[in-house]
């Protein structure tokens, strides 16, 4: 069949979280097709793989959904700026970004 592209959500932490910790991000991947998506975290350039927690891929109806989890230590957080999620399907990377600035207004 076709390739779909993924849908992506970055869903990140509040504000709160963000200070008091611990403070996840969660990446949503659904209605892609085929299988075989793949998702890498990095944080201000570095790979993180601890604290990676990444779902089985599900067949739905409308295409595959799968998530990725990356829960941040207190010290990642303190120190990290960039957050990129880096999901790879069919040989083409799409990056999300979360800055941490956007939250501190």
């Amino acid at each position: 069949g076709p390739t779909v592209k993924p849908s992506v959500s970055l869903l990140h932490p509040s504000s709160l979280q963000l200070f008091e910790g611990p403070a996840s991000l969660l990446c949503l991947l659904f209605a892609y097709s085929p299988q075989g998506v793949m998702v890498s975290w990095t944080v201000d350039g570095s790979v993180v793989n601890e604290g990676v927690l990444t779902s089985p891929e599900e067949q739905k109806k409308d295409g595959y959904t799968r998530s990725s989890t990356l829960t941040l230590s207190k010290a990642l957080l303190e120190k990290g700026e960039e957050f990129v999620s880096t999901v790879s399907h069919d040989s083409v990377n799409h990056l999300i970004k979360f800055r941490k600035s956007q939250c501190e207004d």
